[in-house]
């Protein structure tokens, strides 16, 4: 096959559709539900009952973990919340839910104060962005394993146009009638915050005129490096070296390198891209644009407003998304980069792992329905003494994608051109196209499409790396086995990788080879078909696992997204060990309001927070500005629900989850 070869099915067309249609892959061959099936059958038990997952019995797990608390096998203390579907959010009884953080809140000096309905690009610029998304916690001072000062990096991943000013109506389609100025404020309310907080008599706040405070947007300068950088398919009439990029989008999830800095991962780009050349199939460039989604019509009205989002006007302009951005929260004034030699596709997140040699592993998720799972090896190891020899490490080494197979093996297939199927006969001239053009590379490699991979983490505790697969409810019996148990995948899995010295302090998360082990299927037990946990409460089964983050008893906390939707509760944070007698005994911890999802979630070093970014409260069905479904987190009459940033801790300033 060649890239234009690889032609998709046709794409949804509305905001939820097309993220949940995931059919940009045209090629989905054996899936991971087919896999599943074939190597556990439809009665196997899942979790530690497996062989392959036999880590708890190590001798030193239990000591490591903790010890079960009361009554139960699992190590968390905390009576868990009932499901639940509300106007509030609620935590577990003996924590409190402390607001850090509000879109519109200003965080300059200078900075406007909020102003429902009012929002304009001059006001947005200098205040807190909309739909926060990926969090992190940056100690103060730099290089300190401070718990109560530091920095808050937050993506800001896209906005609902409907619930920002007042007469648009309910629903995505509002969007589409947002005029110039709204457009740009949206532009705006996109990128990145990043703001100084503290914790003074146990409440967190952010300061508002902190030196280190910044904006990121749709607008700001980035440089390109990598690979793709200056290449043809990069240069515009704004920028004819094709090194220069404005701005970054739908920045969904993201990660941190070990050296502080932050990794922010652009996904659903294709959203703002629009104009009558989009959906011509004589243009050439029609089925490298279908893979990326491109061809569907633009759910903004950008491509109205501003010529670089008319793909007649600026065909490139898209190439230029879809990419990784590194940039240094301690330093306002540096220029973020779009590290391309990852790979460019719907980035969820970039986390990473310290190899046992020093090389650093960054582990990605294309956020859409038979999409894949990559790596990313560097080809030097980091240097702790000398942070700027870290600055571009980035830029060399091996892109890789996961290929699983039914005995429990994960392979990892390079990227790299020249090497396999990956050649000019194929349309790849160089690495440049390679990783432009990375979903088209994937598939002839043979990788296997996954159940919409989002975060992929690991657990520093174990080694073993954890991939949440949110849903796939695309998947018909015709690509699985007869026999799966779940070929409509509401409700999402997650999978667990075992690198070779998992348990140990060798890890080797460069290997070429791993095995691979389901740690639970979501939904109800007993309910939904194929629903598996290693022991499950009444109000402790999860839907949609979406982001997840380690406490250091290494702890999994698993956020959802789409839980309303899929299972009729709300979405929520839920927590489990992963090893010993509670391993994916999983707990309800928190609940979000209506209409919303629960990302992040970050912990701070001594485990006493945890803060959770609380994306789009409100988007519900028939939601709108005048008469929105939720007020959160103000409740004031006459202001719109507000994403917003909360901080959870325990009341006795105990220990989160103990």
């Amino acid at each position: 096959m060649t890239l234009s070869d690889l032609k998709p099915t046709p794409e949804a067309e509305t905001f939820g559709a097309a993220e949940d249609a995931g059919t940009s892959n045209p090629d989905p061959r054996r899936s991971i539900g087919a896999l599943i099936e074939a190597r556990y059958g439809r009665r196997a038990l899942f979790g530690a009952g497996v062989a392959a997952t036999a880590l708890a019995m190590l001798p030193d797990a239990a000591a490591a973990q903790g010890v079960p608390v009361a009554g139960g096998p699992s190590t968390l203390g905390f009576q868990e919340l009932r499901h639940q579907l509300s106007q509030r959010d609620s935590v577990a009884e003996g924590y409190e839910a402390q607001t850090v953080i509000r879109w519109g809140d200003p965080i300059f000096a200078d900075g406007a104060a909020f102003q429902a309905g009012r929002s304009t690009p001059g006001s947005q610029a200098k205040q807190f962005g909309y739909n926060n998304d990926y969090l992190d916690f940056f100690p103060l001072p730099q290089g300190s394993n401070a718990a109560d000062h530091g920095l808050l990096a937050v993506n800001h991943e896209y906005t609902n146009t409907n619930l920002m000013w007042p007469g648009l109506g309910a629903g995505r389609s509002a969007a589409l009638r947002a005029n110039a100025e709204q457009a740009q404020t949206e532009v705006a309310a996109h990128g990145m915050s990043i703001v100084e907080i503290r914790k003074v008599d146990g409440r967190w706040a952010y300061v508002k005129d902190s030196r280190f405070n910044r904006r990121i947007t749709g607008d700001t300068p980035m440089r390109v490096a990598g690979p793709a950088a200056g290449h043809e398919a990069m240069k515009t009439k704004d920028d004819p070296t094709g090194m220069r990029v404005l701005g970054t989008l739908n920045n969904c999830a993201g990660g941190n390198t070990p050296w502080g800095t932050v990794i922010t991962c652009e996904e659903n780009f294709n959203y703002y891209f629009g104009g009558a050349d989009a959906a011509n199939p004589q243009n050439p460039r029609h089925a490298a644009w279908r893979r990326y989604g491109l061809t569907q019509p633009a759910l903004y009205s950008w491509p109205q407003h501003m010529e670089r989002f008319d793909l007649g006007r600026e065909p490139n302009e898209p190439n230029r998304f879809g990419w990784v951005v590194e940039y240094d929260p301690y330093d306002p004034a540096s220029v973020p980069v779009k590290r391309t030699a990852l790979g460019r596709f719907k980035h969820e997140g970039c986390t990473h792992a310290v190899n046992k040699d020093g090389r650093v592993v960054f582990y990605m998720g294309d956020d859409e329905r038979f999409e894949f799972i990559y790596r990313f090896v560097t080809a030097r190891p980091f240097d702790p003494q000398d942070r700027a020899a870290n600055r571009d490490l980035m830029d060399d080494g091996t892109l890789a994608v996961a290929r699983l197979s039914e005995d429990g093996k994960v392979e990892w297939l390079d990227l790299v051109h020249g090497q396999g199927p990956l050649t000019e006969a194929n349309g790849f001239r160089s690495q440049a196209d390679v990783v432009i053009h990375a979903r088209q590379a994937a598939t002839l490699l043979g990788a296997t499409p996954m159940d919409r991979p989002e975060d992929v983490e690991a657990n520093k505790a174990t080694g073993r790396v954890y991939a949440m697969l949110t849903n796939n409810a695309r998947r018909t019996a015709n690509q699985v086995d007869a026999a799966n148990p779940r070929p409509r995948n509401v409700h999402g899995h997650v999978v667990e990788f075992i690198p070779p010295g998992a348990g140990t302090v060798e890890v080797d998360h460069a290997a070429r080879e791993m095995r691979w082990a389901l740690f639970l299927m979501a939904g109800r037990p007993g309910i939904d078909p194929g629903a598996q946990y290693h022991r499950a409460t009444e109000q402790g089964w999860l839907s949609c696992p979406d982001n997840c983050a380690f406490d250091s008893k290494g702890r999994i906390w698993i956020a959802t997204d789409g839980a309303p939707v899929a299972a009729g509760v709300a979405d929520g944070l839920y927590a489990a060990d992963t090893r010993g007698p509670g391993r994916a005994l999983t707990r309800l911890f928190y609940q979000a309001p209506t209409g919303a999802e629960v990302c992040g979630p970050r912990f701070t070093p001594d485990d006493r927070t945890v803060f959770l970014a609380i994306q789009h409260p409100g988007e519900d069905a028939g939601s709108s500005f005048d008469r929105p479904s939720t007020r959160w987190p103000d409740f004031e009459d006459g202001v719109p629900p507000r994403p917003a940033v909360i901080a959870i801790v325990k009341k006795d300033g105990g220990v989160i989850g103990d």
